[in-house]
């Protein structure tokens, strides 16, 4: 018999905590939660001051009867769930289904699996904080109150299946309200002039900026053309040469939302994967018995926090120093907290930077290599000194029309050397020089080129945009970002076209539903001031229930106006177009749980169904007489096959194209990555290059 049963939430964890804590303790997995509302029913009992009415989940039975037979032999249970309020919860309902006194010394929490954090948290165990339990259960009983009423007002007036959620209204709103922007949008036209300037052989270039010392704006081509007539010729004197050193800082560790938001950026990485992959990381990595065994390689990954311990910032100042030199160290005073954080934890990082990621490499897989690698580097470039950058702005003059040609370069990489965080816009961080010039020089215009343009509208979410944009505004918390764009795309309230949101006729018929009569449930502010309550509650200055009936009083009026005055709206079916092939009634376009399909109009006497397919407007190289169309996977993977299948098996994970190899008359294939467009033949060594 074991002396002390340890209960965290995943078999991964309970493994390695086991190992590090010895023979006296025995670590097992309650795989998350073990008891929470039931799904047949509100189970929120509102005249009751909200009292909830908790069960077994389904499925849970088995873990729990383990886990109480552990419990009775061991002389103390300790609860190790994650550092969290979900994590505080799942601790509260253990502590209750086995009996254990919540107010004993049995909670325990670590920020990451290592010996030494391990070993250090059980020296220090504590109650169960049920502050943080309040605003757990306070969320949970809101979302219950919103979607469990909301959502057979849908089923009712528009179809079955829909659901209605606090933060994914929220979300779909913000994705609905963009592409309206982008729909009502109206260009405007402006010009750029752009010279190309000749000194001694070498060519910089430069951009119009103004007339007598003024900006001026380019709105017409008659305004390009005043300002042409206006130089004399294409000589400019050098008026003016500004030149500065400009320090650059590092971008700070990461939170959840930058986790997300880089891991799309650089790795392409969805929010999910981003998640689950760090899970794998955080819960443990087995480096062998000469390393370790099993080790968490990052701490904790849901946090909002960018806070790094003292014991991590001299280990990273020890390495740093090692490999790169006393003048690569950074300041690591402590940064400044980010408003509305509640800095629960430190910020997402290795747990050794000693374990740098060639070293990770072979006990890694892909996935997992390239989002530690991304941790490592993130972590160790904020504990690095800044970049230096030499900036040289020059002023450039012919007639009173003024130019201006900007060059920098890097003169002391500093944190650079390791790590530069990644854009929305894809711009390059690259070296652009100028030639020594000094004021008086005179220079060549050797070519001045107009350009037209047109102001573009505002770009459709990414998922990283997104993320970016709802914690700025305060919306949801580190844990809600990934579950809340996964559920959007499952509820077929919006769809993802070029790994850009758009929303679906669904998701706008739902949200104008909600706008019209629960219009602060997608109410950014609302939904703002209701985290700042939960906050509230978790810091122990309001009571959880005076939350909710703050909230339910008006909402369940707004409740029985809905039940009255809402009208039943009928989504009729889109024609597709073409006949069912099975029974000669028209196909039409419908919406499942997986996206848009096909299926013939007379259901339910004919259940025929299709997938939609996209032709790319090639034969198929294999029987040659149906079409190539491209599909998806499982796994939402594109890739490219017969229109005949199964009669005919052609599949291809690139883009075939319709013209043959010229060298020997094969398939040419198109393959891409971030620099290029490649074309080549899947059966000889010819190739082409496309730049992007």
């Amino acid at each position: 018999m074991s002396d002390y049963l340890v209960i965290v939430e995943s078999p991964a964890k309970a493994k390695t905590i086991e190992r590090y804590l010895g023979k006296k303790y025995k670590v097992k997995a309650s795989m998350g939660h073990v008891r929470d509302l039931p799904k047949s029913q509100m189970g929120v009992d509102i005249e009751d001051q909200f009292k909830p009415k908790y069960i077994t989940i389904r499925g849970k039975g088995d873990v729990l009867k383990e886990l109480k037979t552990a419990a009775k032999k061991a002389k103390k249970v300790y609860l190790a769930a994650d550092p969290d309020r979900e994590g505080e919860a799942i601790a509260w309902h253990l502590a209750h289904s086995l009996n254990v006194d919540e107010n004993s010394q049995c909670r325990v929490v670590f920020n990451e699996i290592t010996k030494d954090a391990i070993k250090e948290s059980f020296k220090h165990p504590r109650t169960i904080n049920n502050d943080l339990v309040d605003a757990q259960q306070a969320r949970r009983i809101l979302d219950r109150l919103v979607g469990y009423n909301i959502s057979p007002l849908l089923w009712k007036k528009v179809k079955k299946g829909l659901s209605a959620g606090r933060v994914q209204s929220v979300a779909v709103k913000m994705i609905i309200d963009r592409e309206r922007e982008i729909e009502n949008f109206k260009p405007e036209e402006y010009w750029s002039i752009e010279a190309s300037f000749l000194k001694d052989k070498e060519v910089f270039e430069g951009s119009f900026y103004g007339v007598d010392n003024k900006k001026k704006e380019l709105k017409t081509e008659q305004d390009v053309k005043s300002i042409i007539e206006k130089m004399d010729d294409k000589k400019f004197s050098v008026e003016k040469v500004n030149k500065r050193e400009r320090k650059r800082n590092p971008a700070k560790p990461f939170t959840t939302s930058s986790l997300q938001q880089e891991a799309a950026r650089k790795l392409n990485f969805r929010a999910k994967k981003t998640m689950m992959v760090a899970q794998q990381l955080y819960e443990g990595i087995d480096l062998g018995k000469k390393s370790g065994g099993i080790t968490g390689l990052i701490t904790y990954m849901r946090t909002d926090s960018t806070r790094i311990s003292d014991t991590a910032k001299q280990e990273a100042k020890g390495y740093i120093e090692e490999q790169y030199g006393k003048e690569f160290l950074g300041n690591t005073s402590k940064g400044k907290k980010q408003e509305g954080a509640q800095d629960a934890h430190e910020a997402v990082r290795p747990t050794s930077a000693i374990r740098d990621p060639k070293t990770m490499k072979p006990v890694l897989s892909r996935d997992q290599y390239r989002l530690y690698k991304l941790i490592w580097e993130r972590f160790l470039a904020s504990q690095m000194a800044p970049a230096i950058m030499d900036t040289m702005t020059v002023h450039l003059l012919n007639n009173g029309v003024e130019f201006r040609a900007t060059g920098s370069k890097v003169k002391f990489k500093g944190f650079m050397k390791v790590y530069v965080e990644g854009t929305d816009d894809n711009k390059k961080d690259e070296n652009k020089f100028l030639p020594d010039l000094k004021e008086g020089m005179v220079v060549d215009a050797t070519e001045v080129t107009p350009n037209q343009h047109f102001t573009q509208p505002p770009p459709r979410y990414t998922e990283a945009r997104l993320v970016r944009t709802m914690e700025e505004q305060g919306i949801g918390r580190p844990s809600t970002f990934a579950p809340t764009l996964d559920t959007i795309q499952r509820r077929g309230y919006v769809s993802i076209d070029n790994k850009r949101f758009i929303p679906t006729e669904l998701g706008g018929i739902v949200i104008d539903i909600l706008e019209e009569f629960f219009p602060e449930i997608i109410d950014v502010d609302f939904t703002v001031k209701m985290e700042g309550d939960l906050d509230s509650i978790e810091e122990g200055k309001t009571e959880w229930v005076q939350i909710l009936d703050t909230f339910y009083s008006d909402f369940h009026k707004r409740l029985e106006k809905a039940e009255q005055e809402m009208e039943k709206i009928e989504i009729r079916d889109e024609p597709a177009g073409i006949d069912c092939e099975k029974c000669g009634h028209e196909m039409v376009y419908k919406m499942g749980r997986y996206g848009k399909f096909l299926a013939c109009s007379n259901f339910p006497e004919c259940r025929n169904t299709k997938p939609i397919l996209k032709e790319i407007g090639v034969k198929c190289p294999k029987c040659e007489e149906g079409n190539v169309v491209e599909r998806k996977s499982k796994k939402k993977r594109t890739f490219y096959g017969c229109d005949r299948f199964p009669d005919c098996d052609f599949v291809s994970w690139d883009k075939p194209i319709s013209r043959p190899c010229p060298k020997c008359e094969s398939l040419l294939v198109e393959k891409k990555n971030k620099k290029e467009t490649r074309i080549q033949c899947v059966n000889c060594d010819y190739k082409e290059s496309i730049q992007n």
